[in-house]
C-alpha cells in the first residue's frame, strides 16, 4: 500500500466528491507527502486534527495545523501553499470537460496546467490568463491570437491546438500536451549539446519554420524555453504567444517601435522596432538558440537586457567554435550566417537553412552559408565599406589560417632570392 493510500488521501483530486474543504485539506496532505516533509501517519494526525477543530468550528489553515504540530517549518509552509494554490485555483475556474490535474509551470502572462480532457480521456496542456490580465482587452486579444495562430499550423515539431475558450471569467487555451523537459532545463544544468544532438533538434525547429513560414506566420520568439525534448526525442516549438501574421499590417504598426522579444535572442531588427519583421527574425532567434546549446553561453552577456540589446546590435559576434573547439568549420558557418546583423546576409529563408543543416549532418559543406557570404562580401567591397560592422563574421579555421600565413612567408622568400639572383645575374654581365 503506498503512502497516500496508508494517509487516507485516496485520489479525489477534482472528483467533486465531498466538501470543497475536504477536497483541498486532502490535497494539501499529497503535496505534504510528495516532498517527504512528514510520514503518511504524520499527514493523517494533522488532518484528522484539522476536521475536528473545524467541526468546533475553528477554521485554521490546514498548513497552520502542520506548522503548530512541528511536521513544516515556515519556509516549507509558504512553499508548499503557494503551489497548492496553483493546483486548487483552476478547479474553480470551471473549465468544461476538462479535468485539472497540477500546474506545470507559470509564466510572466499565464499559467499552465496537465489536465485530462474527459471526452477523449487524454493528457493536454491548458494555459490559463490570469484573472488580472482578462480585464484587459489586450491582453485578451493577444491570448486568443496565439491560439488563432497554434490552430493553423499541423506539423510533428510544433505543439498542437485543441481549443480556446472562456469558463467562469478565465480565459484558457487548450493545447497538445508534451512530456518531456525544453532545451532552457538543459542548459540550466550546465549542460552543452554535443554537435551531433544539436543539429538534430535544429533541423527539426528549422522544419517547423518552414511550415510556420510558408502560412504566413512569424514565431518572434524562438529560444531555448520555447522548445520542448518530448520523450521519444521529438523536438517541439511551443508558445505562439507573440507570433504574429506577416500580412498585419494594422498589428505591426501598433507596434513599430517596441522591442517584442527575449533579449539573449532577439534578432536585431526586433530590437529596433522595425515594422516589416519577417521570417529572417525567427532564424536569427534560432541561430542564437543554436549558439548556446553548442557553446554553453548565450551569444551576448551583460549586465542587464537592454545592454544585451545593444551588444546585439553593435558587438561582433565571437565564434562558436572559439568557445567550443571540437565543433566543425560548417557547423560555425551556419550559426554565424544565421546571426548576420543584417538580415540581408542571413539565410533568406528556412528551407535554406535546413538544407545546410541536412548537409552538414552528412559531412559535406554548408553550400548557402558559403554563397551567402561570398555575396555580401562581394557587395560591401563594392561600397568600400569592408570594415562596416554588419558584415557578417568570416569564419576562419585556425590551421587554414596559419597554412595560408606559410604558404605567404615561402612565396616571399622565393620572389627575394630570384630578386638577389637577377641582381648577381646583371652585375656579373655588366664586368664582363
Amino acid at each position: 500500500m503506498s503512502e497516500l493510500e496508508q494517509s487516507g488521501l485516496g485520489s479525489n483530486f477534482n472528483s467533486g466528491s465531498g466538501s470543497n474543504g475536504v477536497n483541498e485539506e486532502s490535497e494539501f496532505g499529497k503535496l505534504v507527502l510528495k516532498y517527504h516533509f512528514a510520514s503518511s501517519r504524520e499527514v493523517k494526525e494533522c488532518l484528522d486534527l484539522h476536521r475536528r477543530l473545524a467541526g468546533e468550528g475553528e477554521n485554521k489553515p490546514i498548513g497552520q495545523v502542520f506548522v503548530e504540530k512541528g511536521y513544516l517549518t515556515t519556509s516549507q509552509y509558504r512553499r508548499l501553499t503557494e503551489e497548492f494554490e496553483g493546483i486548487k485555483k483552476p478547479s474553480r475556474q470551471q473549465i468544461p470537460g476538462y479535468q485539472i490535474l497540477g500546474k506545470l509551470g507559470k509564466g510572466a502572462m499565464a499559467t499552465v496546467y496537465k489536465a485530462r480532457q474527459v471526452s477523449l480521456d487524454r493528457i493536454v496542456a491548458v494555459k490559463v490568463l490570469p484573472k488580472r490580465y482578462s480585464e484587459n482587452p489586450e491582453f485578451v486579444d493577444r491570448f486568443y491570437r496565439e491560439g488563432k495562430a497554434a490552430a493553423k499550423l499541423n506539423h510533428a515539431n510544433i505543439v498542437q491546438a485543441i481549443d480556446v475558450g472562456e469558463g467562469g471569467g478565465y480565459h484558457y487555451f487548450i493545447m497538445e500536451y508534451v512530456d518531456g523537459y525544453t532545451i532552457h532545463d538543459k542548459l540550466t544544468q550546465n549542460r552543452r549539446y554535443s554537435e551531433k544532438e544539436a543539429i538534430s533538434i535544429i533541423i527539426q525547429i528549422a522544419d517547423a519554420l518552414v511550415h510556420a513560414h510558408a502560412r504566413g506566420l512569424i514565431h518572434r520568439d524562438v529560444k531555448p524555453k520555447n522548445i520542448m525534448i518530448a520523450k521519444d526525442n521529438v523536438a517541439k516549438l511551443a508558445d505562439m504567444g507573440l507570433a504574429r501574421e506577416v500580412s498585419d499590417t494594422r498589428l505591426a504598426q501598433s507596434e513599430a517601435g517596441r522591442a517584442y522579444g527575449t533579449p539573449y535572442y532577439i534578432s536585431p531588427e526586433q530590437i529596433r522596432g522595425e515594422v516589416e519583421i519577417d521570417a529572417r527574425a525567427d532564424i536569427y532567434s534560432l541561430g542564437a538558440t543554436f549558439y548556446h546549446m553548442v557553446t554553453g553561453k548565450v551569444p551576448f552577456e551583460a549586465a542587464n537586457p537592454t545592454a544585451v540589446m545593444m551588444k546585439h546590435l553593435r558587438e561582433t559576434l565571437v565564434p562558436p567554435d572559439h568557445l567550443n573547439p571540437e565543433l566543425s568549420i560548417g557547423c560555425a558557418e551556419i550559426i554565424e550566417v544565421m546571426m548576420a546583423k543584417d538580415r540581408n546576409d542571413r539565410y533568406q529563408n528556412a528551407q535554406e537553412l535546413l538544407e545546410d543543416l541536412m548537409a552538414v549532418r552528412q559531412g559535406r559543406p554548408p553550400i548557402h552559408a558559403r554563397k551567402i557570404f561570398d555575396m555580401s562580401q562581394l557587395a560591401h567591397l563594392e561600397h568600400g565599406d569592408e570594415h562596416n560592422n554588419i558584415l557578417p563574421v568570416k569564419h576562419l579555421d585556425p590551421r587554414k589560417t596559419a597554412s595560408t600565413s606559410a604558404t605567404w612567408k615561402i612565396t616571399a622568400v622565393i620572389l627575394l632570392l630570384l630578386l638577389i639572383f637577377s641582381v648577381l645575374i646583371n652585375i656579373v654581365l655588366a664586368l664582363r
